[in-house]
């Protein structure tokens, strides 16, 4: 078993994290529970990011709108990707139900709970969302092959701190800075279920990042929150944990 992996890293080493996040993934993958069953033909695997504080789904200037669009170019069938405003977590969830009622018969099916492939992923409050999310699929019985929290800031009646059981593996970045900060550490309701690839450490007062494309006010009153959200790295490894799950997935 690979322990989760906690601790400091400056923006230059995470680079060289990728390969590191690639192998955990793959290993844990090999190694628990599997959810990776025969897709039906039209049941897409299903990506749902959530953008921070107020921020609008259509700002292109926010590294999670951006990753959205990457992934619909890099999977233009197969994979349905969405981002949305962190306060559209029950929109998010009827996308979900939608998506995976093959049959079209308003209800799921135990087949059609099995065949659920979904990765959440979200900034700051968005963070909050994502595991909120997932909770509430765990209610539906519903799995959920990742999560990725980026900077989480937890949001009144939430818990971004436990993730549930019916994710199979989870990934927190954060930065400990500043006015606004992230949540240091996520901890699996179930080990023996979830996997939590490491909670990822930055440091923007040591390795700034300019972020000269969002507004002022981000940028002067919640800057190192700010600059976890612009780090092109960090996103970079996001994205490469989605990737490795994608990959792993059965093609239409």
């Amino acid at each position: 078993m690979i322990l989760p992996v906690v601790g400091y890293f400056s923006r230059s080493f995470v680079v060289g994290l990728s390969f590191l996040l690639l192998l955990q993934a793959a290993r844990a993958a090999d190694s628990g529970p599997s959810v990776n069953l025969p897709a039906s033909v039209g049941t897409p695997v299903i990506v749902i990011g959530f953008v921070g504080g107020f921020v609008h789904r259509d700002d292109a200037v926010r590294s999670e709108v951006q990753l959205a669009e990457r992934l619909r170019k890099q999977y233009p069938s197969g994979v349905y990707v969405e981002v949305l405003d962190n306060h559209h977590r029950k929109q998010a969830r009827q996308s979900i139900l939608r998506l995976l009622d093959a049959d079209r018969d308003g209800k799921l099916s135990d087949q059609e709970k099995h065949q659920a492939r979904v990765i959440l992923y979200g900034h700051s409050w968005g963070g909050s969302e994502t595991v909120t999310l997932a909770r509430e699929l765990a209610r539906e019985g519903l799995p959920v092959l990742l999560t990725v929290q980026v900077d989480s800031v937890v949001k009144a009646g939430e818990n971004d701190t436990v993730i549930p059981e019916n994710v199979e593996q989870a990934a927190n970045f954060y930065q400990p800075h500043g006015l606004i900060h992230g949540r240091s550490q996520i901890l699996a309701a179930d080990p023996a279920r979830t996997h939590i690839i490491g909670n990822f450490r930055m440091d923007y007062k040591a390795n700034p990042v300019h972020c000269r494309n969002y507004p002022w006010y981000d940028r002067v009153f919640m800057k190192t929150h700010t600059e976890i959200e612009c780090d092109p790295q960090v996103w970079s490894q996001v994205e490469t944990l989605i990737q490795s799950r994608l990959s792993l997935q059965p093609q239409p």
